[in-house]
This record gives structure tokens, C-alpha cells and sequence, in this order.
């Protein structure tokens, strides 16, 4: 555990060298919400309720919190030591799941819809997805969700998407992780192992996750609505290895604003390192900041 959390902690500061935290990029994180924690003052550019339809930033469930603390929190409730991976990017909240984590189709297509007609507007790069169904979900919701995620990817918008934890075994990795085009991420655990991770091949034979990242134990933002009202807690899954490469890709981004999303994906592809001998179904490896931001 210590030494997964090590190493976020040093992916984070190695991404901070040179001043390159994710300036000028915006990530929609399209999630449960997010509180209004101090790590994001100054940074919150949009928020949109797909659930309840409120107008105020709040998380009913903390799980969009922890996220977004992972791709975006600057760390000032720790004095820096719990920092994200891109501390200096804009943020833009879209809640599509409620208080359970849960989420129906229409309200996820929905958050789509609007981070497509906002993008431009708001400067959003990264769209942040911790969230999916089980593969074998009702073929005509299935088709909506990736039409809506691959119509973003064509846009230009980088769509990272969790590959969800109803792993490991064969053909579990979730929906909208199916996708050819968005860049799907395991959750590696201490030991080189992927857990509950979801894995591939998809039912179209094309292997998932394209990349995995640590994501067990990792602390990061608190929802201020917790009962507990400490700044930061400890999750673990998929959906916290979803932001540390969004967040890596919007460090890129800040460095070469010009760059692509087919761009970063062939960059995320090429600077991947394999774990010899295991997990052949990681795809491109495990992610090396180090090497992608060179």
C-alpha cells in the first residue's frame, strides 16, 4: 500500500517540475459531483446536475470528489503533499451518478451531450469517465453510450475511461470501456496485480484495458458532506486509476497544447511499460509519466 501511494506521490511533484501542472486544460469529470473542497479553489469553471437538477457544486457520495482530487486537487489542505496529478487544471463537474454511485443511461448521455456543447467554451481537453455498466447491458442503451463517448473522441476530446471493477476475469471489461477509440484504464495494485479490475478482450475480440495504473489505496479529497470532515480518505478501483492518466494526459497538454488525442494515445501507447511475465491483458503496460513527458 505505502508503496503505490510512494509512487502517485512522486508522479504528482515529477508532473509539477518546470511549472507544467495542467495550466490552461480543463477536465470534465463526469461523476457523482463534486464538493467544494479547498484543493479546488479557483479552479471549479462549470458544474451540471444530470440527476437532480441543482445549481450548486455539492457530492452526495464522495466518490466524484476522491476522483477529481486525484486528476486535479493542488494539495493545500496537506501543504502540497497530497497533490493531483495536474494541480493547476480547470475543473468541470458533471454529476451523471447519485448518491449510490449508481447511474441510468439517460443521465450519462446527457453529461455527455453537454460536455460536447461546452467544450469549447469552457476549454475542456480531458473528459474524466469513473464510471460503466457491465458488458451484457441492454444492446440499444450499450450502442447510445459509445456513440456518445466515440462522437466526444472525434470531436478531439480525450476520453478516459474507467475499465470498472467487475473483473478479473475475461470479457468484464464495462461499458463505455468497450470502446475502440477512448483510452480505457485497469487499476494495478501493489504486487503487480489487477484485482478486481475489469479486463478484456471485448465481445469485437479488441483488448482492454489499453493501460493500467495504480489505484488501490490512494488517498485524495474528502467529501466536506462526509461525516468524518477529514480533508482526505482511501479508495480504491478502477475509477482511481481513471484520473491519475487524465491527469497525466492534461500535464501533456499544458506542455503541448497542439498535441492531439490520437497524438496522446500513440504517446500513451509508446511510453507504457510492459510487466514482464504478467497481466498480459494490460494492454500497453503499466503508465510512466517520467517517459510521457519527454
Amino acid at each position: 500500500m505505502d508503496r503505490v501511494k510512494q509512487q502517485i506521490h512522486y508522479w504528482c511533484h515529477d508532473t509539477i517540475q518546470g511549472n507544467r501542472k495542467g495550466q490552461n486544460i480543463a477536465a470534465a469529470i463526469l461523476d457523482t459531483g463534486m464538493a467544494p473542497h479547498p484543493d479546488f479553489k479557483g479552479r471549479i469553471l462549470a458544474f451540471m446536475d444530470c440527476v437532480n437538477g441543482k445549481k450548486l457544486l455539492y457530492d452526495d457520495s464522495g466518490h466524484g470528489t476522491h476522483v477529481a482530487g486525484i486528476l486535479a486537487g493542488d494539495g493545500r489542505m496537506s501543504k502540497g503533499v497530497l497533490a493531483g496529478m495536474a494541480p493547476g487544471a480547470g475543473i468541470c463537474a458533471v454529476k451523471v451518478l447519485d448518491k449510490k454511485g449508481e447511474g441510468n443511461v439517460d443521465h450519462i448521455l446527457e453529461g455527455l451531450k453537454w460536455t460536447g456543447e461546452n467544450a469549447k467554451r469552457l476549454g475542456i481537453r480531458v473528459v474524466n469517465i469513473s464510471a460503466g455498466a457491465k458488458m451484457g447491458l441492454d444492446e440499444e442503451k450499450e450502442s447510445r453510450l459509445l456513440e456518445a463517448v466515440d462522437r466526444l473522441w472525434d470531436m478531439g476530446l480525450l476520453v478516459v475511461v474507467s475499465a470498472g471493477n467487475y473483473g478479473p476475469g475475461d470479457g468484464t471489461i464495462a461499458v463505455p470501456g468497450t470502446s475502440r477509440k477512448v483510452i480505457t484504464v485497469g487499476a494495478l495494485k501493489e504486487g503487480d496485480e489487477l484485482g478486481c479490475s475489469g479486463m478484456g478482450p471485448t465481445d469485437a475480440c479488441v483488448v482492454k484495458p489499453d493501460l493500467v495504473a495504480p489505484g488501490y489505496q490512494i488517498i485524495s479529497c474528502n467529501s466536506v458532506s462526509s461525516k468524518s470532515r477529514k480533508p482526505y480518505t482511501v479508495k480504491s478501483g478502477s475509477s482511481m486509476a481513471t484520473p491519475v492518466v487524465s491527469g497525466a494526459a492534461a500535464v501533456l497538454l499544458s506542455k503541448y497544447p497542439d498535441m492531439t488525442n490520437v497524438e496522446i494515445k500513440l504517446k500513451l501507447w509508446e511510453t507504457c511499460e510492459r510487466i514482464p511475465g504478467k497481466l498480459a491483458g494490460t494492454g500497453w503496460g503499466m503508465l510512466q509519466v517520467n517517459k510521457l513527458l519527454k
